[in-house]
């Protein structure tokens, strides 16, 4: 059987771009993709609530980098290869046109993720990529020049390879990677909410509040953004990006921390004036029934309930104390949190294959010429909002691109 010019291991979101892009740019280039499962670009199909998260409106090289807890450094100097900008080119220049919303987030027009399915699976067809489910990968082995693929009872050969297998929870499903010489950083879980067993705010699931902060007890972590209050406990895009950059420090503490958070995203100081003078000049207004900081009104009442303020009181009749308990729970609004919960379908990982094993101007393993790799096998991970896809749309151009001009050598 003639070997493939080039095998990509990982039907996902790098798997598919990485073979378009290598079959584009060599038109004689014979392609495979293999994926273990039966189905094809699972996370495409699931992201941003089944209307992928094409990537994020940051055409900046270096700002976009910012966005990632692991790989920020290594991503600015391939994002000025293929940057946020070239996602859109590419995907507009094979019929897709992306929208920006106002967080930043870019999605198809369509607004539905089978627009970038039928998009992939389109020009892999118009560039014979061939497509092989139910296919894991045992065993990879070198004979005679070529790579041998190994998938239970079949076997393929090529010329180069394409390892774009996503993230995986367990360490023992890189070990046929490892075992090639490659270093594994443990994998552990990133992009999850928090879980508060006590259920204390649970009457006040489904508020949210746009500009608040969520900070990590006795440590520098913290985020911006909007927090939502959940029946299990706390999750918004403040606290997911969270725990992007706290993820091996929660790890460590068996995700059993104090989250602390400032409803107002305010200084401290500010939100303690704020309230005094309140005090001073609102004499005879009531506390409960007139909301602060443009807070939802149930959550205000819940707060002045916890700071011990009886309905129908008055400013000028609370004790500095409830006002001092009041200022604790909009600045600094303590939630025991024990244990996490992952987004099951969109797995994020802290964790993969070591960065340094790899030519990051090309993507090709130091150990291995003639493997490459992108996507979330590689220790690199982004904040949610359309930068883990942006990480995979990179590091798949940069490798396809390396593989053209390294085809038959």
């Amino acid at each position: 059987m003639k070997p493939y010019d080039l095998i990509v291991i990982g039907g996902g979101a790098a798997g598919f771009f990485g073979a378009i892009q290598a079959a584009e740019n060599r038109k004689d280039l014979r392609v495979l993709i293999l994926e273990k499962t039966t189905k094809l670009l699972a996370k495409v199909k699931v992201s941003g609530g089944g209307r992928c998260n094409v990537t994020h409106h940051c055409f900046t090289p270096a700002a976009l980098s910012h966005h990632y807890p692991r790989g920020q450094k290594q991503l600015k100097n391939l994002f000025y290869q293929f940057s946020a900008a070239d996602t859109v080119s590419w995907f507009e220049k094979h019929g897709v046109q992306l929208k920006t919303e106002a967080d930043g987030r870019m999605f198809p027009v369509t607004d539905n993720s089978q627009t970038i399915i039928d998009c992939f699976l389109k020009a892999a067809n118009e560039h014979a990529v061939e497509i092989k489910t139910g296919m894991e990968v045992k065993k990879i082995s070198r004979a005679l020049n070529q790579f041998v693929v190994h998938c239970g009872h079949e076997e393929y050969q090529a010329d180069k390879i394409l390892i774009t297998t996503g993230g995986y929870n367990k360490p023992e499903n890189y070990q046929w990677l490892v075992d090639l010489g490659h270093e594994l950083v443990p994998p552990i879980p990133s992009l999850f909410t928090f879980n508060d067993p006590s259920k204390e705010f649970v009457e006040l699931m489904g508020i949210t509040v746009p500009k608040a902060e969520v900070r990590i007890a006795g440590t520098k972590f913290l985020q911006t953004g909007a927090v939502l209050i959940t029946h299990w406990g706390l999750s918004g895009p403040a606290v997911i990006k969270l725990s992007a950059w706290a993820a091996e420090y929660l790890h460590q503490q068996n995700y059993r921390f104090t989250a602390l958070v400032n409803w107002t995203g305010l200084p401290e100081l500010q939100v303690r004036e704020t309230l005094m003078q309140l005090k001073l000049l609102s004499g005879k207004k009531g506390i409960v029934t007139s909301p602060q900081f443009d807070l939802p009104r149930r959550l205000w009442e819940f707060l002045c309930a916890k700071s011990e303020i009886e309905p129908g009181r008055a400013w000028s009749e609370i004790p500095n104390k409830h006002i001092n308990k009041l200022i604790e729970f909009v600045y600094a609004c303590p939630f025991d949190i024990q244990g996490k919960t992952t987004f099951k379908e969109e797995f994020v990982t802290c964790g993969g294959i070591a960065l340094s094993d790899i030519d990051l101007k090309t993507m090709e393993s130091k150990k291995v010429p003639g493997l490459f790799f992108a996507g979330e096998v590689l220790n690199v991970d982004g904040e949610t909002g359309g930068f883990n896809f942006q990480a995979a749309w990179t590091t798949a151009w940069v490798a396809a691109n390396t593989i053209r001009i390294k085809a038959g050598t």
